[in-house]
């Protein structure tokens, strides 16, 4: 899902870069509220974060996928924290490890640091109320990390559209292409993998579990 440079046009790259400003300062403002507990366990979930998308599954049609970490971050810490931490690990990757691109940061933080934290997380929210919390957070993980490829997908299908000499398919293409690669490997990869983490915390920590959001950024 990492977007390399010179797929997307200077245009696209520029408007993620101003739509992420806000996002990145209420996540960093965010984080002045977190219990002192919780300091430790997200820099643990951020290497777990960066860790999973080292690893690529592959995918029946050539290509390959690779699951995130947003939704376990959110749902243990919070979906800004998972912001601010999902940035950083893209960050990273994008300097020193050639995963994504410079120009492409912004918009590469908005699907897995925006997009798939907060549709994982309220998708979690909503049906632990009718199932378990361990069933709920790996729908929700996948439901989040599903939704991030299908937005790259329609940001890979807008090029065509908007400046010519980047991407060349449309939506035709590239949303199926993106959401067949999550919805058979990455996506049920994350949705046990988010499932089994937040069983070991409860199980194990359950205080941390049930330390939730700071108070103050509730609701």
């Amino acid at each position: 899902m990492h977007i390399p440079d010179g797929y997307l046009g200077p245009y696209t790259c520029m408007f993620f870069y101003i739509v992420m400003i806000p996002f990145w300062y209420k996540g960093i403002k965010w984080l002045k509220n977190l219990h002192p507990k919780q300091v430790p366990l997200l820099g643990v979930l951020t290497a777990f974060s960066f860790l999973v998308m080292m690893y690529n599954l592959p995918v029946p049609d050539g290509t390959t996928a690779h699951i995130v970490g947003g939704t376990i971050i959110a749902i243990l810490i919070g979906p800004w924290a998972a912001t601010v931490s999902i940035s950083i690990v893209l960050l990273i990757q994008a300097l020193f490890f050639g995963d994504g691109g410079i120009t492409t940061y912004a918009a590469n933080c908005f699907n897995m640091a925006v997009v798939l934290p907060f549709v994982g997380y309220y998708t979690y929210r909503v049906l632990r109320t009718k199932i378990n919390d361990v069933a709920a957070a790996g729908i929700g993980a996948y439901v989040g990390l599903v939704t991030a490829a299908i937005v790259a997908g329609f940001e890979f299908g807008l090029q065509p559209y908007i400046q010519q000499g980047y991407c060349p398919y449309t939506f035709w293409v590239s949303v199926p292409a993106m959401a067949f690669a999550h919805l058979v490997t990455a996506g049920p990869a994350a949705a046990v993998v988010t499932a089994t983490v937040l069983w070991y915390v409860k199980k194990s920590q359950p205080e941390l579990f049930s330390m939730g959001e700071p108070e103050a950024l509730r609701g």
